[in-house]
């Protein structure tokens, strides 16, 4: 007599194989493709609170200068200002401000788009550094509500650049320190030359940015810290100005890097290529 015991799971397995090795991989898809739907909504709710919350900065920034030109507009027709040519000019500088205003944020948004769609091209040509700082640190000067102490030492005296969007540039980054500071500020600019940029630092005594926040401030719709608090205390914006630098600066074959340290310190230091002999011969 003879026995024969014979275990049925292994001929099971045997013959099954194929479909358990495929139902586990299945399996496997189900879960990696879940886990990324879910970060997929997530990232969709993200984009949506970044429009709703940039749609409400926009039209917050650009209600108080529409609304002061409207109450300008208002004084003027009233005839309540014939007579009083001090307080008409005054009311009349008012305006034109604001309206330099409006136009700075929109062409900040359009020169963003064309830049992200290469559609800007830059008309870059050796710029004297000191006009456009001297003008730019007299008009913020005048403007500022609080003192404004500029040091400047320019020991590179031209940039190879594009004299207008250069300007705003810098522009953008001085009007950073002054809105994110102290009851008083002190900025100082310097330019350099190395054997490859013309290194240009803007650097303040302001509310500093911390760490995460640095790796985060060049993005587009993006408010560091420092900037929420301060808008509490009345700073404006929408978290289009250092994505605007940032861009400007690539569009310039540049470079640009923060350093900050909170409660002490902003510096910002830009890397603008020099005239090429390449650059030359396509001019």
């Amino acid at each position: 007599m003879q026995l024969v015991l014979i275990n049925p799971y292994w001929n099971i397995f045997n013959k099954m194989w194929i479909i358990f090795i495929t139902t586990i991989i299945m399996t496997i898809l189900t879960i990696v493709c879940t886990v990324y739907q879910i970060k997929y909504i997530f990232k969709l709710n993200k984009i949506s609170q970044i429009r709703e919350d940039f749609s409400y900065a926009m039209v917050h920034d650009m209600k108080t200068p529409l609304s002061t030109i409207m109450m300008v507009q208002d004084m003027l027709r009233s005839g309540r200002l014939e007579g009083k040519p001090e307080i008409k000019n005054k009311y009349m500088n008012i305006a034109e401000s604001e309206t330099d205003h409006l136009f700075a944020l929109t062409n900040k948004i359009l020169t963003i788009s064309k830049l992200e769609n290469h559609k800007l091209e830059m008309n870059k040509t050796e710029v004297e550094l000191t006009p456009i700082i001297e003008k730019l640190t007299e008009k913020f000067k005048a403007k500022a509500q609080k003192p404004v102490n500029f040091i400047i030492s320019l020991q590179a005296k031209t940039a190879y650049a594009d004299n207008d969007y250069l300007g705003e540039v810098i522009s953008n980054l001085i009007d950073n320190a002054i809105k994110y500071s102290k009851e008083s500020v002190e900025i100082n600019i310097t330019a350099e030359e190395s054997e490859r940029y013309t290194i240009l630092k803007v650097r303040d005594n302001g509310l500093g940015i911390s760490e995460a926040d640095q790796k985060i401030i060049f993005h587009k719709y993006e408010r560091a810290a420092a900037a929420k608090r301060s808008r509490r205390n009345g700073a404006s914006g929408f978290g289009l100005g250092l994505n605007f630098v940032d861009q400007v600066i690539k569009a310039h074959e540049g470079r640009i890097f923060v350093n900050s340290t909170e409660g002490e310190f902003t510096e910002f230091t830009i890397y603008l290529p020099l005239e090429t002999p390449n650059d030359k011969h396509n001019l």
